[in-house]
């Protein structure tokens, strides 16, 4: 089968590549140059060239709460228009089976948690990654939209939670949480530095899975596409405080550092963990725990350093 991925350069598509998996297909993985997603007839024209039989959409904008709020434009209509031309165009060129990879920052900020798949648009976002988080509703409706009203297409959505790993983006100015901990508890360290800061109190509660994992189950999804739900979140269920995942890097380091609390930087949602009900029907689970993601991880950050 041939499979187009996209976002094959970034930390998701880098992974799913590396997937034993991956030697089961013919796969196209083209680089921004090769198709720009942001130009709806380039990418028609791709798709009616090369005709892959099946669509891994993982590419996008992404970053923290940093690089969201210095770019909220930029983060809602790039991540619009890469969805909306690539859904439109493989339903243009009767493309059967897209998976669109999206975000949890698609629910509410005040959602229930454990949060539902059905929590999406039944409340406020949270202002941080509000751009970010509409473009990925839009995505996620429009293949609802489709699948609807024909059955011939199976257009799906992976929610996954945070996630984290190799290939993972650490520069200060666009990294999400955690990587941006590993290097701020690293530079520590190098710098004999005796306290590291963390935006807000550190009581908030986030989930962060290693992106190993997302990968594992995209080929598992891929094989078992039919029964896949039509939204589904990817996560572990369960979520650790801001103030335990920097206490755990500092272990995995190897460094005893104190913690001083910036209360005039946002905190984000109070908590963000996904509903993984679905998932556990769809007969999936995630094999890495944090400790040996974050090990692999920090690994991969002294490489490339």
């Amino acid at each position: 089968m041939r499979v187009l991925l996209t976002g094959a350069s970034g930390m998701v598509g880098r992974n799913i590549l590396e997937h034993h998996s991956i030697n089961e297909y013919t796969l196209l993985k083209p680089s921004s140059r090769e198709l720009n997603l942001l130009d709806f007839s380039e990418v028609n024209d791709y798709l009616k060239i090369n005709k892959p039989e099946f669509i891994i959409h993982a590419a996008g904008l992404v970053g923290g709460i940093q690089a969201n709020m210095a770019d909220p434009v930029g983060f809602l209509v790039k991540n619009l228009d890469m969805g909306r031309n690539l859904i439109l165009g493989a339903k243009e060129n009767n493309i059967y089976n897209l998976m669109n990879i999206s975000s949890s920052c698609m629910y509410p900020r005040n959602g229930i948690n454990p949060l539902k798949e059905e929590l999406i648009l039944t409340g406020q976002l949270e202002p941080t990654n509000e751009g970010y988080a509409l473009a990925k509703i839009v995505s996620t409706k429009l293949c609802e939209y489709i699948s609807s009203t024909d059955s011939r297409f199976n257009y799906k959505t992976v929610i996954p939670c945070n996630l984290f790993g190799r290939y993972d983006k650490f520069s200060p100015q666009n990294s999400h949480m955690l990587p941006a901990v590993i290097r701020k508890i690293h530079e520590a360290k190098f710098n004999g530095n005796r306290s590291v800061s963390i935006w807000g109190n550190g009581k908030s509660r986030r989930e962060f899975m290693y992106a190993g994992d997302i990968a594992d189950f995209i080929w598992y999804a891929i094989k078992n596409f039919k029964n896949m739900p039509q939204n589904v979140n990817v996560g572990l269920g369960y979520d650790y405080s801001i103030d335990d995942y920097y206490s755990i890097i500092a272990k995995v380091i190897g460094y005893d550092v104190d913690f001083e609390y910036d209360l005039t930087k946002p905190s984000g949602m109070k908590q963000k963990v996904v509903n993984i009900s679905k998932l556990e029907a769809f007969g999936w689970t995630s094999q890495v725990s944090l400790e040996e993601g974050i090990k692999k991880t920090y690994e991969f950050f002294k490489s490339q350093n």
